[in-house]
């Protein structure tokens, strides 16, 4: 295994003849959406995979050339590809092409995802950094209730784990209704997303009207109980110990006839929801500088969160991007870390901001980022801040228009413009 991963940097033309091309229509369109996506994760398999210091990594960007049956290859191109970085000579980085090795080679696309995980997850073990679990919880449901117009927050417990249990993340715990998972819910993390599986719902509810009827289903028609959408992510807004159990909130915007909206307000106390996948979110850079926040209602429980747990001695400016204008109030019971209450009014007087903005329409699209860099830059003519490190979620259209305005706006390299793809507009 220890000969698994392997980097090399031949040029491309040796490449191509040494390993085989995935063939598939939607190649292209996968390799830009990582490109523009996870950045952070491309520099992260270089990090971990070759002999690529810190120092040489923090002069470039990488991007995907190729995918190919066993393995992907990345290249490196300095931040601003017409001037060459100091060093570069010596480095020969520039424009070089590196090959990292699946663990398995794939045939189709549809096998990509799984050995990108697997990559991903060496990657962060051997550089320390939190990583993808593919990991069954079982959450019992113990209410729901708005916190906002639009905003149902769901109350979900599992049994709690003891001291000795703690350090052991394999244990196994059976809830409420002896349902078993593998359960380790992370208490102090902002934006860590899980991946429900709605399916469960929709087959228990079927199982239950089969037996309310005393009717019998054969497997046949369990198995054609297939949702559109059959799994859906949506944030932990927040985690906590309670006697014996965990508690947690999971807050999910409803808006109009969604899948996972349907799924969440449909929820009655008493259920289980179960999740199959979960990551961490990238906010590690907002430790230390002058720090802006833009979100919507899919992001606005990170915010919440981040500034619960916010450990930077400067507070963040917010941009909030709302559809309607009575969801600005999420915010109003959150508390900084330090205790503070996070206001919404930018009367003077108050030591944190949020600007809000209000559309009246779906929030998405070029127009809407075009929207978010005007008024970030009104604020910034009448408040001359120093922005330094950005976060935030959106959708995904609005996100890549974002990007580069930022950039422009503020100097500021990609790894500190983190704007994430929280949805899509389909």
């Amino acid at each position: 295994m220890t000969n698994l991963l392997l980097a090399t940097t031949e040029n491309t033309d040796n490449q191509n003849n040494q390993y085989t091309l995935l063939n598939d229509p939607e190649i292209a369109s996968v390799v830009a959406h990582i490109n523009e996506e996870h950045l952070d994760e491309l520099l992260g398999f270089l990090s971990a995979f070759t002999s690529l210091s810190t120092a040489e990594l923090a002069l470039f960007d990488a991007q995907i050339t190729d995918i190919y049956t066993k393995g992907i290859a990345i290249q490196t191109r300095s931040k601003n590809s017409e001037i060459q970085p100091a060093g570069a000579q010596n480095t020969s980085l520039h424009d070089q092409t590196f090959f990292i090795a699946f663990a398995a080679p794939i045939s189709q696309l549809d096998d990509l995802q799984a050995q990108y995980i697997l990559l991903k997850q060496r990657a962060d073990k051997k550089l320390g950094k939190k990583t993808i679990k593919l990991t069954k919880q079982v959450f019992d449901v113990q209410s729901s209730y708005r916190v906002s117009k639009n905003m149902l927050r769901l109350e979900l417990s599992m049994p709690s784990l003891d001291s000795d249990t703690l350090l052991n993340n394999t244990a196994q715990l059976s809830n409420a209704k002896g349902a078993t998972s593998s359960t380790s819910v992370p208490t102090n993390e902002a934006g860590y997303a899980y991946l429900f599986d709605l399916e469960h719902n929709a087959m228990t509810n079927a199982l239950t009207t089969d037996s309310t009827d005393n009717h019998k289903s054969d497997d046949s028609e369990k198995e054609n109980i297939r949702l559109a959408r059959p799994h859906c992510y949506y944030t932990l807004r927040k985690a906590w110990q309670a006697d014996d159990e965990i508690r947690a909130w999971v807050d999910v915007f409803l808006h109009g006839d969604t899948p996972g909206g349907n799924w969440a307000a449909a929820l009655q106390a008493g259920e289980t929801v179960v999740t199959k996948r979960e990551f961490p979110e990238k906010v590690e850079h907002l430790r230390d500088g002058q720090a802006v926040l833009i979100v919507d209602e899919t992001s606005m429980p990170t915010a919440a969160r981040l500034l619960e747990l916010w450990n930077n001695p400067t507070p963040p400016l917010v941009i909030c991007v709302t559809q309607d204008a009575s969801d600005q109030s999420y915010f109003d019971t959150v508390k900084m870390r330090s205790g503070i209450d996070f206001d919404t009014e930018n009367n003077g007087n108050n030591y944190f901001t949020v600007l809000p903005i209000v559309t009246n329409q779906p929030n998405s699209g070029a127009e809407l980022a075009t929207l978010i860099d005007s008024k970030l830059g009104d604020y910034l003519t009448d408040n001359p801040l120093q922005i330094d490190k950005v976060w935030g979620a959106l959708e995904a259209n609005t996100a890549k228009a974002l990007r580069p305005l930022l950039k422009d706006r503020l100097g500021l390299s990609r790894t500190d413009v983190v704007v994430k793809v929280y949805w899509r507009h389909d």
